[in-house]
């Protein structure tokens, strides 16, 4: 039996309730993981709260970001042994149990070897937003040497690893920020120049960082409130990226540029079953990246254990959380 912190209604953190519940089984394809760590991330207090369209059925493990050890292997399943480090996102999605708890039965396609030099907790904290990222700007976007990417909320969940990936594919990366802490953050991170949002238009960054031009890719990490400025930073004939699109926006600035507009919904695979394995091809290119020092995951400094999901939730919904809230499960 593992332990879990389960919910049987939705609503705020506070439907979190500890169970005992039987181990999983590793199916056919599936690798059953002894979790170490997992991460929370706003679609998981998002699912937590409005449920139900594409929660998992109540009671519900909610959680999508793990990190741990394989403890066994089911029929067809190659390149993972017992006893190996791993990361994934790999649940907590309608018909797929998620990480808070002591195991879970993951999608061989879905995971990748855990990145050599990370702590478990580290580990843990990649999984969504590198796909998100990388989907964004190397599947759909295909920046390359050269371009100028602007990052909107540039040292956000999402955000900061989108910065460093387009850092190393050696983009000129530029990032909105709103105080100095950030901008120097995210300079460290591999920021070219910083754009205070709130005290800046995108007329005057446009001008003043790209002398007009506007930038060749603009992915807006924040949620989606940036599409405007987005679509007035980006040059003639770029690409938006955006990770959030479901409100209503006017696209009429897209026909004047002759622009690209690219959503990015990585939990798609995980909901259809199709593209599973460009997942774990993802996820085992950002641990070279993390080995070769070019990605790195910031932690907010406050530790939560699994029972402590429900402040882990409150903690990332507040909004002052300074980067990745993950818990520690083993």
């Amino acid at each position: 039996m593992m332990k879990a912190m389960v919910i049987d209604r939705f609503g705020g953190p506070e439907v979190f309730q500890a169970a005992t519940l039987p181990d999983p089984v590793a199916g056919p394809g599936e690798v059953l993981v002894a979790i170490a760590a997992a991460s929370v991330n706003p679609v998981d207090w998002k699912l937590r709260t409005h449920g139900p369209a594409i929660a998992p059925a109540l009671p519900a493990v909610l959680g999508t970001d793990f990190a741990g050890h394989v403890v066994a292997l089911g029929d067809g399943v190659s390149g993972f042994a017992v006893g190996d480090a791993v990361y994934g996102c790999a649940g907590g999605v309608r018909g797929m149990p998620g990480a808070y708890a002591g195991m879970i039965a993951a999608d061989a396609l879905l995971i990748a070897h855990a990145p050599k030099g990370l702590s478990m907790r580290e580990a843990a904290a990649l999984p969504l937003v590198t796909i998100t990222a990388w989907e964004g700007l190397h599947d759909r976007a295909r920046i390359g040497a050269g371009d100028t990417v602007l990052i909107h909320g540039g040292t956000g969940g999402v955000g900061h690893i989108a910065l460093q990936v387009a850092a190393a594919a050696g983009a000129r990366v530029f990032a909105t920020v709103s105080s100095a802490e950030k901008a120097t953050l995210a300079r460290t991170l591999g920021a070219a120049e910083t754009i205070d949002y709130r005290n800046e238009m995108p007329e005057a960054y446009v001008a003043r960082l790209t002398g007009g031009r506007g930038f060749d890719v603009v992915f807006d990490a924040t949620g989606g409130k940036d599409i405007a400025t987005s679509f007035a930073a980006v040059r003639t004939s770029g690409q938006v990226v955006t990770i959030v699109s479901q409100y209503t926006a006017d696209l009429a600035p897209m026909h004047g540029k002759g622009l690209s507009l690219h959503v990015v919904f990585m939990l798609l695979p995980m909901l259809t079953g199709l593209g599973r394995d460009r997942h774990g091809a993802i996820l085992t290119e950002a641990a070279r990246l993390v080995e070769a020092g070019k990605l790195r995951p910031l932690l907010d400094p406050h530790r939560f254990p699994l029972e402590d999901v429900a402040a882990a939730h409150a903690h990332l919904e507040s909004g002052k959380a300074i980067g990745k809230v993950v818990l520690e499960v083993a």
